[in-house]
């Protein structure tokens, strides 16, 4: 572990001197991956500097305490040992857990579909409140979104949602939020005070930029239609919507929400390489850790991970058994208990499964 630690620190110093070289600073996309490599390495090298410091203080106290002391100054070296001791132990965990082999996709953008399943309106407005949660939660966050898609119902909900966000880790944080999310409330359309039980589906895809995924031109078929739902007479005039379907998948994507043709295939083109990519990844997650899947991996799009229970205001994540009596707070944006709390169950699997690998 700490030669490991030690190439870090000694890959981290020689970015400090790539990136003030004239050379690599003109050149702006070397420049950038350099100090996108300097950034992720920068905590692991600042906790490691400090774990060094930490042990080189434990040695001096101990050796301090072996010289003639008076009490006073013997008891003050027996407390900082025990200090130093404590966080040494603290720094150890740490670094197990910056170890950790990173999600290449955790930096990256994401599209997220959120779509009304089982429970007709009732379904489609609790889609609109998981619609309006993530919107809170990506605006505290300072990330931008960007709405690629809606289906509007006529009472208000959403029988589907696509979004980009976009921002800093946003995937690494919203990754876990992919499956069923189940709603138990009285709809405001039941007159016998009955609670009903709805869910909605979430999924969430990070961006594929065209670098990492080149769909070549033949491997897609476009069909151009007119758009239809509102718009007056300009959805009757222009041929402006656009599906693609990328044939090796099957997987396909039709776009309406621009007037322009162009734009509709562009953000088309967004999803449908967001899904092919998801797919690639799924299938080669699935095939690595078929009998190590994580408790809360994302690879069971169907799989029911949250209730959201209105008459106790209790929010209960199934896959960690964590509840919160905080939905009113949730489902404002206030997400970020339980994003920790995901993101420190997955950790805390992932190290057991190496300690016991």
């Amino acid at each position: 572990m700490y030669d490991q630690l030690q190439s870090i620190e000694d890959r981290y110093e020689e970015l400090g001197e790539l990136l003030s070289d004239p050379e690599v600073i003109s050149d702006t996309k070397r420049f950038m991956q350099l100090s996108k490599e300097e950034a992720n390495t920068r905590e692991t090298v600042e906790v490691y500097r400090r774990y060094k410091q930490v042990v080189e203080g434990i040695s001096d106290t101990e050796e301090l305490l072996g010289e003639k002391l008076d009490a006073e100054m013997a008891e003050m070296a027996k407390e900082e040992l025990s200090d130093l001791k404590k966080e040494k132990e603290e720094l150890e965990e740490r670094i197990k857990i910056l170890l950790l082999p990173t999600d290449p996709n955790d930096d990256k953008n994401i599209i997220m579909e959120i779509r009304g399943a089982a429970g007709g309106d009732e379904a489609a407005l609790f889609a609109g409140d998981l619609f309006g949660m993530y919107q809170k939660y990506a605006e505290s966050q300072g990330w931008k979104i960007d709405v690629m898609e809606a289906s509007i119902t006529g009472i208000g909900g959403y029988k589907e949602v696509i979004m980009m966000i976009s921002g800093d880790n946003v995937f690494s944080k919203l990754k876990y939020e992919s499956g069923a999310h189940r709603v138990q409330r009285v709809p405001s359309t039941e007159s016998q005070g009955r609670i009903h039980t709805s869910t909605a589906t979430v999924v969430v895809l990070p961006e594929a930029e065209e670098v990492e995924l080149d769909i070549a031109d033949k491997d897609i078929r476009t069909d151009i239609y007119h758009a239809s739902g509102a718009g007056g007479q300009h959805v009757n005039k222009t041929a402006s919507a656009v599906r693609l379907t990328h044939i090796p998948t099957g997987i396909a994507v039709a776009m309406q929400d621009e007037r322009s043709q162009i734009k509709n295939r562009e953000k088309a083109m967004k999803i449908l390489r967001a899904r092919v990519y998801d797919q690639i990844q799924q299938e080669a997650q699935n095939e690595y850790d078929a009998n190590r899947k994580s408790a809360v991996g994302t690879g069971d799009r169907s799989e029911r991970i949250r209730t959201y229970n209105f008459p106790q205001n209790r929010v209960t994540d199934h896959r960690i058994g964590l509840t919160v009596q905080k939905l009113d707070q949730i489902l404002a944006g206030k997400l970020d208990e339980i994003v920790d709390a995901l993101v420190l169950y997955d950790q805390t699997s992932k190290l057991e499964e190496m300690q016991n690998g």
